[in-house]
């Protein structure tokens, strides 16, 4: 009974096949709805995944215990900020000091930068007008997982010293030394020489953005004796192994305290961690995805309609073909089968070319743009999975016309 069963469908498959052959140009028009829509959907899928790999790697490299400080509340933000988060006033290197007295933060850290046009930065004849000038204390390379290349990072001593040295990032090393070993050498930024003591290695990025190489860190205090009126403090905190959360909780109610926060107002400060920025803009793509999905979903209704419509004519062009199948035995389940079958082979080969579009794309993009992509498994299965569906349902209602055809009348049929 299995065996004739399995015969009864490999037969009504290659019948499918076979009418997809004779009306190869009818049958492309009919799924290019539902080819469509697979295209959309496994596009959008590599290209979320993509960048969802890329975020994560590059927010995971600052490490998965640093707590990330700042004024503004935490997260990707859209628009202009609130007046109330305007007016906050800044996080002072005080408030870090403060912060190392937690007993689950195992050590504190301090930037400064311009806010602003950056400096001019200058080598010989070369020039750098882009790149990322901080001042940072000793203790930030290890907080936020810097890797040397070369040389060594800056001490404590050279930062109460206010010493004018520089740890730079691959990418200025690349504008400036390419030929010749940093170390040792001198740049010049806004007019003050610094010696480069130390090259970082290159580290992963956000999308977009390449600033995390294009960087030249001098000490705090050097900084703040060039630019005594720079206020604005970042503040890195690394928690003990397996204390994140208690480390988040102990550095909110200190800057609570400090910056003199009611018990029943909001917090006037920020507090982030890498996996708080992933899961923020994984909800924030989830949205872009679940509408973009909708869109195409569209094209797959389409598609259906198609479907459902050039099936109905195929019913009505083979109905003496149907009246010879019963007449020759052929119950109503083989007819419905047979062009529930054909149905769902043609939705599934536009399927099968929008899955193979959407691989082509995805690679394109990631080829001539260096744009995160990649094509997970699961976006492939369910676009199958769907373009097989859109044809099981809209091609039920002509499967179910057919089979219930009278044969004689079949027969007489012109």
């Amino acid at each position: 009974m299995a065996i004739t069963r399995r015969t009864h469908v490999r037969e009504n498959l290659l019948l499918a096949l076979d009418t997809l052959r004779k009306h190869k140009f009818r049958s492309f028009l009919t799924v290019l709805g539902v080819l469509i829509g697979t295209t959309t959907v496994i596009a959008v899928a590599s290209i979320f995944a993509g960048l969802d790999k890329q975020v994560a790697d590059a927010a995971r490299d600052f490490g998965t215990r640093t707590l990330f400080i700042f004024k503004f509340d935490p997260g990707i933000h859209i628009g202009r900020l609130s007046k109330e988060e305007r007016m906050r006033k800044p996080l002072t290197f005080e408030d870090a000091r403060a912060l190392k007295e937690c007993p689950d933060v195992e050590t504190v850290a301090a930037e400064l930068q311009i806010w602003g046009p950056p400096p001019e930065m200058k080598y010989k004849s070369k020039q750098i007008l882009d790149a990322n000038f901080i001042g940072a204390t000793a203790d930030d390379f290890r907080v936020v997982n810097d890797n040397l290349a070369d040389g060594r990072f800056f001490t404590e001593i050279e930062d109460l010293h206010r010493s004018n040295v520089a740890v730079i990032g691959s990418d200025v090393v690349k504008r400036f030394f390419e030929h010749e070993d940093a170390i040792g050498k001198s740049i010049q930024v806004a007019g003050n020489s610094f010696q480069v003591v130390g090259t970082l290695a290159p580290r992963k990025s956000f999308p977009g953005d390449n600033g995390t190489d294009r960087v030249v860190k001098i000490p705090y205090w050097t900084f703040k004796k060039f630019y005594p009126d720079q206020k604005e403090n970042f503040i890195l905190a690394m928690a003990y192994p397996g204390r994140v959360n208690l480390a988040i909780d102990e550095v909110g109610s200190v800057l609570r305290r400090r910056r003199h926060v009611k018990p029943s107002d909001h917090d006037n400060f920020g507090i982030s961690t890498a996996e708080a920025l992933i899961e923020q803009f994984r909800g924030i793509m989830s949205t872009v995805v679940l509408v973009t999905v909708v869109i195409s979903s569209i094209g797959l209704l389409v598609g259906g309609i198609g479907v459902m419509n050039i099936m109905l004519v195929s019913v009505t062009e083979r109905t003496r073909e149907i009246g010879v199948r019963k007449a020759i035995g052929a119950r109503r389940s083989d007819i419905t089968w047979q062009f529930l079958l054909e149905a769902m082979t043609l939705t599934g080969s536009g399927g099968v070319l929008g899955i193979l579009f959407g691989c082509l794309l995805s690679f394109g993009i990631k080829s001539l743009s260096n744009f995160p992509s990649s094509v997970p498994i699961w976006s492939v299965v369910a676009g199958f999975a769907v373009a097989v569906s859109i044809g099981l349902f809209f091609g039920m209602w002509p499967a179910l016309k057919a089979s219930r055809l009278d044969p004689i009348v079949a027969l007489r049929y012109e």
